[in-house]
Formats: C-alpha cells, sequence, structure tokens
C-alpha cells in the first residue's frame, strides 16, 4: 500500500489541499490516517476516491451531490464518462485511476480509444508525456511504488514497440542515419523509444542501442555506421554535477556528427552546448530538427 500526503492528493487531482480539508469536516468524504506519531495520511483508497472526485466534478457534478454516492455509484459514472469522448484532462485523470488500481484492462482501453481518435503519435505527445509528467513528482518522492512505475512503464513500452514495428521503411538515397542510445547506467527508456519511432516514421535511418551503454561502446558502433545525428537522454544519469562533462565528452569524440541531447538532467540547468551539440527541450523540438533536415 502506498502512503500520500494531503500536498501528494493535490498535486494528482488538481483539488487544492485546502479545499480537501473542508470536504473532510462538511462532508467526511475522506478520512485521513494518522501514525503513531499522529501525523496524517492517505491510503491508495483515497487517492482512488479523490481523482474519482475531481473528475466528476469536472463534468458538472456538484459535490454536496457526490457527496451521497456509495464508491460503486462513483466507479460507475467515472466509468460512464470515460467510455466517452472526454478531454485531454479526463484522459490524463482516468490514466492516472487505472494506475492506482494497477487495472490493466483499463489502461489499455483508454489508450487504444485515444490512439483511434487521435493517432498514436498525438497520443503519445497529448496524453501520455503529460500524464509522465503529472505523477512523475510523486515516483520521485516515493509516494508511488515501483509497482506502479513498473506496471506503466511496461505497458507504455510496449505500445511504442509495437508501433514502431509497424512501420515500413523505405530509405532515399539522401536519408539521414541517427544512432540512439542511453548513457552508461541510465534505465529510463520510454523517451528514447518514441524518439525511435518518431525518426522512423518520418523515414529517418536508426542504429537504436537502447539503454546503459558504456561510453567505449558508442565510440565502436559508431566508427561502424558513421551516423549523421546521435541522440541520447538524461534523465538520472549521469546527474547534475557529471552531465557538462558528458556533454562536452560527447562532443569532442564525435566531432562530425551532430549531437542531440535531452532530458531532464540537461534541460534543468544551464548547459553549455558546444558547437555541434543541440539540447533538445521537449518532443516537439526533436519533430522540428528532423523534420527540417530530411
Amino acid at each position: 500500500m502506498s502512503v500520500y500526503s494531503i500536498k501528494d492528493l493535490e498535486n494528482l487531482s488538481g483539488i487544492k489541499a485546502h479545499t480537501l480539508r473542508i470536504w473532510e469536516q462538511r462532508y467526511n468524504i475522506i478520512s485521513p490516517k494518522r501514525t503513531d506519531t499522529n501525523i496524517r495520511y492517505y491510503d491508495d483508497r483515497d487517492l482512488k476516491l479523490v481523482l474519482n472526485i475531481s473528475l466528476l466534478q469536472e463534468h458538472g457534478f456538484k459535490i454536496s451531490k457526490i457527496a451521497e454516492m456509495s464508491p460503486e455509484a462513483m466507479h460507475r459514472q467515472v466509468l460512464e464518462l470515460s467510455d466517452q469522448g472526454m478531454r485531454h484532462a479526463d484522459q490524463i485523470q482516468a490514466l492516472t485511476i487505472s494506475m492506482v488500481d494497477l487495472d490493466e484492462e483499463r489502461f489499455e482501453k483508454i489508450l487504444t480509444k485515444c490512439a483511434l481518435q487521435m493517432g498514436f503519435e498525438q497520443t503519445m505527445m497529448q496524453i501520455i508525456f503529460p500524464f509522465l509528467t503529472k505523477i512523475g513528482i510523486l515516483w520521485q518522492t516515493g509516494a508511488i511504488n515501483p509497482a506502479h512505475e513498473h506496471f506503466i512503464s511496461h505497458l507504455i513500452r510496449q505500445k511504442v514497440i509495437v508501433a514502431t514495428d509497424g512501420q515500413v521503411m523505405n530509405y532515399g538515397p539522401a536519408t539521414k542515419k541517427y544512432m540512439l542510445f542511453l548513457p552508461d547506467g541510465e534505465m529510463h527508456e520510454l523517451s528514447l523509444l518514441f524518439a525511435n519511432y518518431l525518426l522512423r516514421t518520418r523515414r529517418q535511418r536508426v542504429v537504436y542501442l537502447g539503454q546503459s551503454l558504456p561510453f567505449q561502446d558508442v565510440e565502436t558502433v559508431y566508427n561502424v555506421h558513421r551516423p549523421d545525428y546521435i541522440f541520447t537522454v538524461i534523465t538520472s544519469t549521469p546527474g547534475p554535477d557529471e552531465v557538462q562533462g558528458y556533454i562536452n565528452k560527447l562532443s569532442a569524440a564525435f566531432p562530425k556528427a551532430t549531437v542531440l541531447v535531452s532530458g531532464y538532467q540537461t534541460v534543468s540547468q544551464d548547459i553549455y552546448a558546444p558547437d555541434n551539440v543541440i539540447v533538445v527541450r521537449k518532443i516537439q523540438d526533436l519533430i522540428e530538427f528532423v523534420e527540417e533536415n530530411v
């Protein structure tokens, strides 16, 4: 069971902590637990309840009416709403509820419906990445346990791989070549997988090396394939004190290539980009770069 603070509930649901406390007093709609030292906390059931309330409120339900619903009735109403055409924010909320419940069937259904409505690429950019951003703080603080992270990452990873496998390659004589990898120790692969998908849908050649690649192996593969561009994502490794040195090392080792770097450790600080290095701050920047250099 995960343990949440009232601030965690606010971050995930969008409902202010002050409002939640008023609801506790006025409607007895949620009841915090207390530790032996009298610190308030909430569990998975409380989080799911608040997420359901938030979604219902967004669709015009009054809190006084919601408070009269049983948890089962509230859940049924939320399922009915999520089966209808909802806004992106509602879909993200529904995915969050599925994550808390570890409900693979529901999660798959929501993603499949979004992909049919807006296409896989837009589903990733408008639904999945905002969803991952929304829950990222809780992953970092430990409010969401590893089971949730592995559950979500596995399902999304499989979706991206299947979508990538469905691409039919038809290269032209002027097609550019990209080499994609994650630094040694870096395991957060979803952004790299999606970059692979984006490049292949735009008929670019890709040498995909995956996660946690030692630098000497990067050099070995580069010498074989001589790619035009090198792309990497630095989310956690190298850390903040080492990322500039790593980028400088990439620049010096591959002077004839354009090095594209992205990820939290890169965009969250003032990184100096050598002449052959470009910092990719968001996915849209990568798309624009590729399409301008086709």
